[in-house]
């Protein structure tokens, strides 16, 4: 999968981090923190800038999140166990996602960026239990912002130090 990635990024550069992202965090098996890992090995090596990495990052994050929230605000749970096999999202994940989400409410949308398969449910959750659009947008934009800049700055450290080692 990253051989696929690396090549899509190669060739479009921005407009494939974008549009990985924002599938990613819908659910399709994308590994998203590698990813933003690699795009800050990227800004570390001057292929990608980071400011504009970030920004396209938490565009593309931003951008999966609303469409997740509004595919459950329109579609609710019956969407998700229907169809969500096919993302990975299993009733167990669906059900310990529900969890979390009743236990902190919005900051699961926040800190559930962190938790691989909790981030995608968390979206829909938020949309099925008729959260208000501006308060998740603050909630979820939170998360998103705080989970690119940790990752690609990760990503960016990791780079120059591989860079240090070989030098």
């Amino acid at each position: 999968m990253m051989d696929l990635i690396k090549e899509l990024i190669a060739q479009y550069g921005y407009f494939a981090l974008f549009f990985l992202l924002a599938l990613g965090i819908v659910g399709l098996p994308i590994p998203d923190e590698t990813l933003m890992t690699f795009v800050g090995y990227l800004t570390s090596i001057q292929v990608f800038n980071f400011y504009i990495a970030l920004a396209v990052s938490f565009s593309g994050s931003l951008s999966g999140m609303i469409f997740s929230y509004f595919l459950g605000r329109k579609f609710g749970r019956p969407l998700l166990l229907k169809y969500g096999k096919w993302l990975r999202l299993t009733p167990a994940k669906l059900n310990k996602a529900e969890g979390w989400f009743n236990k902190y409410g919005l900051w699961a949308v926040s800190f559930g960026y962190f938790i691989p398969g909790i981030r995608h449910f968390t979206c829909y959750l938020s949309g099925i239990s008729g959260v208000g659009f501006r308060k998740y947008l603050l909630f979820a934009g939170s998360g998103a912002f705080v989970w690119c800049v940790t990752f690609i700055t990760a990503g960016y450290f990791i780079g120059e130090s591989i860079g240090v080692l070989s030098d």
